[in-house]
């Protein structure tokens, strides 16, 4: 049996087409029905735009950073760290371990100073990088080495330098001379041009081969950290239990990823989970449309519900007319919104550059969003949790006035016609 007879559709679908003295009621109706489609459209967008966020700083993180890191406890450079890279290599599920160096300079070059991050790493694994080897803009992979560096695009246009010029830098640590302490600062030639779309990498990152980073830092033959990256990064408690297993009494200490950046990605969760609840707000506004909307038109059908209940029409009949005809705006409403938020997230980056172009204005600046685009990654369950949130919004929305309607007294309806 059909839930709602061909009656009730006639009826409910004859009320949501108003007649012109009437037109307010539809004009509500309309403004209903695009309310809950914004709704439903932004909502979708945001959640995408932010799941692109995370997904793109998790790739680019990730690729160029340890997903585990293996520190010194008393903050000095880790000696004789070939035993640790072997037993740490064996443990499951460790793909790689590779030592490195990581400290700050002054940069300068034509003129132009600045300071900048300095991380030397074996030029065997720099090769392997995926996000570097993907990336490459200029020069070769195969040219990091000896003395030989690698930086970013963004650092490159800023100052000026292609592969073959040297970039000079500047130890913020001083070294003795008969003329007293002078700063240590040595030129490298630029073997290798990246740019891999994330702002703090592209434009303050200097990457050195680990032999050239040990003389530099003066580390005696050390390194500050050993970086380890495992098969599921995102899943790596086990893992890390067995590399803590792994370091035993050693003088060490072990630090994920997420503590790492713990502060970056906590915030971007809870940005996320507040644009959630703002932007609700929106479906719930058009919600409440559809109930004054409805209110309205059960006042103005008071005289054709009296004669319904006449002619034999139960009170659930009614009620159902009137949902019938509730739902369809949100029912609808929530079809334009899916549409035109799955179409537009799936576009987004042609769309801002497209206004971008019209405006003249940069919508978008990598310098405060980290990223060179607007990226956007569709989480399908995001999406039926909106569209099912919208769906119920909706039908409450109707269940007032059509008991409202249903309620009608006929006598009291017919008293005055």
């Amino acid at each position: 049996m059909a839930l709602f007879s061909a009656f009730e559709r006639m009826v409910a679908l004859r009320y949501l087409r108003a007649r012109r003295q009437e037109g307010f009621i539809s004009v509500i109706s309309w403004f209903s029905l695009l309310g809950i489609g914004l709704g439903v459209a932004t909502l979708i967008i945001v959640m995408a735009v932010m799941n692109g966020f995370r997904a793109e700083l998790f790739d680019r993180v990730l690729g160029l950073n340890g997903h585990l890191n293996v520190y010194s406890q008393d903050g000095y450079p880790l000696t004789n760290y070939d035993g640790l890279v072997a037993k740490i290599g064996a443990v499951k599920g460790v793909t790689e371990v590779s030592p490195s160096i990581e400290g700050q300079a002054l940069i300068t070059a034509s003129g132009a100073a600045s300071g900048a991050m300095v991380r030397g790493v074996l030029p065997e694994v720099f090769g392997r990088r995926e996000i570097i080897k993907s990336h490459v803009v200029e020069g070769s992979l195969a040219n990091f080495g000896g003395d030989n560096i690698a930086i970013g695009a963004r650092m490159a246009q800023r100052l000026g330098l292609h592969v073959g010029d040297s970039l000079t830098l500047i130890s913020p640590t001083s070294k003795a001379t008969v003329f007293g302490s002078a700063p240590r600062m040595k030129a490298y030639p630029i073997g290798v041009i990246f740019d891999v779309g994330m702002y703090e990498y592209d434009n303050g990152f200097v990457f050195v081969p680990l032999e050239a980073a040990k003389t530099f830092f003066q580390t005696y033959g050390g390194v500050t950290a050993l970086e380890i990256f495992v098969t599921q990064p995102h899943k790596f408690n086990g893992i890390k239990m067995g590399v803590v297993e792994a370091l035993g009494n050693t003088n060490t200490r072990l630090l994920d990823w997420q503590q790492n950046h713990s502060s970056f990605f906590t915030a971007l969760q809870v940005e996320k989970n507040v644009m959630f609840l703002i932007l609700t707000m929106i479906i719930l506004v058009a919600a409440f449309n559809i109930i004054s909307g409805l209110i309205m038109l059960v006042k103005d059908k008071g005289h054709d519900i009296a004669i319904l209940r006449t002619m034999g029409a139960t009170r659930g009949s009614i009620m159902r007319i009137f949902f019938l005809a509730g739902a369809s705006v949100g029912v609808l409403g929530t079809t334009f919104g899916l549409i035109l938020g799955i179409t537009f997230a799936k576009n987004i980056e042609h769309i801002r550059q497209a206004l971008q172009t019209m405006t003249g204005t940069e919508l978008f600046s990598a310098e405060i969003y980290f990223l060179s685009h607007l990226p956007a990654v569709l989480d399908w369950s995001e999406v039926a949790q909106v569209v099912l949130m919208a769906l119920v919004l909706s039908f409450l929305a109707t269940l007032y006035p059509s008991w409202r309607a249903a309620r009608l007294d006929p006598v009291e309806a017919l008293r005055y016609e």
